[in-house]
Formats: structure tokens, C-alpha cells, sequence
């Protein structure tokens, strides 16, 4: 049973990992990012207009801020802290919010915007104060926390988030890098996206240039999900059917000696009713003995391992504690399955009619 739960809360953790990871940068059915754009945009543009069925685009600028002050805060330990907080144009951000369905932002005189993951908001709003500026100070406004391609290990719309300033403040910082997003009028194929890494092979001058096709991340989500998590859910099957089949039979073997038992319960006058509840109680205790040891070793373990990955990953329904209610509520049904099949059967066989 400890095994069970192990195999069954990793296969769940594991598939909420590889799904939540694709998703958190495949917001935009292709996404580019570009150091030196011109070393690498050309080509990516002259093959994706030859080859590619684009519905909506915008290549744009992040700029680099003036410091270091959310970045020092909202960083993980594990992950180097950026040479400064990213900047990004209103315009272009309206524009991105607009091709990914989001609702209209409003960016209020005086104030700036952030766009953050989900799990660093708290952080963002205790590190977000006023930023200093040639016509003025800005202070902090809305916080929105869509998915936007801002995953730490990968160059994005910030890492893990961005703030967002009006045009003319943020086109006199220096640009940090450059971005392309789209999204496609159909799912671009495999043949597709290899062309395209062909090409960052080829030109790409720096190791921080970036590809995201939403058809490949996707593909190979189900990828790693086929060949580490349905290995995992079939031995938890299996393991849990053997284990509780094992316990069944050995009940179920006692038959004959439940019926003197019970028998015997009867001459001395003792009702049906009472006898189908004491079966109940003797059950219940067999059943639930060798399952709680399994559940205070397999419950924390399925949790260290669902906090094991990158911070951010696992979140909402995905979030550890989640998963660990989730895979128990499955283990007992399974469980509670031979238990209710072992009860009718005995209930049948030893009490008296």
C-alpha cells in the first residue's frame, strides 16, 4: 500500500508538472525571443511568412528598469537574480492581452502595471514601491497574474514577472531583448517547429534565445506523460488490486469459521441486524489497520516530491496538498470497492437467514 500511494501520488505530480510546464510557455501559439534580433529574426520571419498561417502578431522590446528591487525579492534562491527588473510598453502589453483573449487592462496617470505569475503576487505587492521617474514618480497599480510566458528558466515576458510603463517612459531605457508572438490560424506541426530550431541552430549568437510552439510543447507534454506517468498509474493499479484481493481472500477464506462464530451469536439470541454490524465493525478494523501506516509514510512523501519542482509549477489544482487528497480519495475507492465486495460476500455466506 505505501508503494501504491508513492507510484500513484508521483504519476499525478509528474503529470501536473510536464502539463503545467507546457502551458506556462505556450501561452502564445509561437513565441520568439532574440538577444540580437537582427542576427536571428529575419530568418525566423522570412520562413514563418513562407510557411506558417499567422492569425495575429507583434514582435516588441522588453527594456531594462533602473534597478534590482522586485527581482532581489521575488527570486528563488536556486535561480541567479536578473541584472534588473524588466520593463515592458503599455501599448505592446494591451496588444498581447488582446491576442490572448485577456481582458482590457487600464493603466491609470501616475501608476505602472506588473504582470506576474500566480504564486509571486503576494511577493510582488510587498516589493513594489514607487518608481522614480523624469516626469515623476510612479507607483503601483493592478497586478494580473494570466498566464504570459514568464516560466524562470525560460526567456520570456519577464522572469516570472514584468512591469508594465507607459511608451515614452520605457523607450528611454535601454533594450534588454526582443520578442515575436503569434498566434496561428491552425496547430503548427512537428516538421514545422524543427525548421524553426534548424534556424536558432544556425543564427542564434547567444545562449538566451528562446523557441515556444504551442502544437510541440503540448506534443511533448503527452510525450513524457506516456512514458513516466501511465508506467506509474499502471503499477499503482496493479499494486492496489493485488494488496487488497490478497487481504479479501484472506477474509474470505475464514469463511466457515465466521459462520460457527455467528451461529453460535444466534442461538444466544443476538439480532441479524446486530450481527450485519458487528461483521461491519470486524471489517472495517481489518481493512483500515494496514492502510494507515501507508498513509503517514506515502502522504508526505508525495508532497516533498510535489515541492521538489520549480516553484510555480505546481499551483491551484495542481498544488501538492491537492494531489495528495486526490490520490487518496482514489487509493480508498479502489480499496473501499474489495471491501464492500469482501462484506456482501461474508454477509451472505455467515450470518444466519
Amino acid at each position: 500500500f505505501t508503494a501504491v500511494l508513492i507510484t500513484q501520488g508521483s504519476g499525478m505530480t509528474f503529470a501536473a508538472m510536464f502539463q503545467n510546464r507546457a502551458e506556462q510557455v505556450s501561452a502564445f501559439d509561437l513565441f520568439i525571443t532574440a538577444k540580437i534580433p537582427d542576427a536571428t529574426l529575419p530568418y525566423y520571419m522570412d520562413y514563418i511568412q513562407d510557411n506558417i498561417a499567422v492569425k495575429d502578431s507583434l514582435t516588441y522590446q522588453l527594456y531594462r528598469g533602473q534597478g534590482t528591487q522586485i527581482s532581489e525579492h521575488v527570486n528563488p534562491t536556486d535561480y541567479s537574480i536578473p541584472h534588473c527588473d524588466m520593463l515592458m510598453r503599455f501599448s505592446d502589453y494591451a496588444a498581447l492581452r488582446a491576442m490572448l483573449g485577456y481582458s482590457e487592462a487600464a493603466l491609470t496617470p501616475g501608476e505602472y502595471l506588473i504582470h506576474c505569475m500566480p504564486h509571486l503576487k503576494n511577493k510582488v505587492l510587498d516589493a513594489a514601491s514607487a518608481l522614480n521617474t523624469d516626469d515623476g514618480p510612479l507607483h503601483p497599480g493592478a497586478v494580473y497574474t494570466e498566464n504570459f510566458n514568464q516560466r524562470w528558466w525560460s526567456q520570456g515576458n519577464g522572469a516570472g514577472f514584468v512591469i508594465v510603463v507607459p511608451d515614452e517612459l520605457a523607450e528611454k531605457r535601454p533594450v534588454d531583448y526582443t520578442l515575436y508572438a503569434a498566434m496561428l490560424k491552425h496547430p503548427a506541426s512537428e516538421e514545422q517547429y524543427q525548421a524553426l530550431d534548424e534556424l536558432r541552430n544556425t543564427y542564434c549568437k547567444t545562449e538566451y534565445d528562446s523557441l515556444h510552439l504551442k502544437s510541440h510543447e503540448e506534443e511533448e507534454s503527452a510525450a513524457m506523460i506516456a512514458v513516466i506517468v501511465f508506467p506509474l498509474y499502471y503499477l499503482a493499479l496493479i499494486l492496489t488490486m493485488t494488496a487488497a484481493a490478497i487481504l479479501t481472500i484472506q477474509q474470505l477464506s475464514e469463511t466457515a469459521h465466521y459462520r460457527r462464530q455467528f451461529l453460535l451469536l444466534d442461538k444466544l439470541g443476538m439480532e441479524r441486524t446486530e450481527m450485519a454490524k458487528a461483521l461491519r465493525r470486524q471489517l472495517a478494523v481489518y481493512y483500515t489497520m494496514p492502510a494507515i501506516p501507508p498513509v503517514l509514510i506515502g502522504a508526505p512523501m508525495i508532497f516533498s516530491v510535489g515541492n521538489a519542482g520549480e516553484p510555480g509549477t505546481l499551483t491551484g489544482a495542481s498544488h501538492p496538498a491537492v494531489i495528495v487528497g486526490n490520490c487518496l480519495i482514489l487509493f480508498f475507492l479502489i480499496y473501499f470497492i474489495y471491501i464492500l465486495m469482501a462484506y456482501i460476500r461474508l454477509k451472505k455466506d455467515v450470518l444466519p437467514a
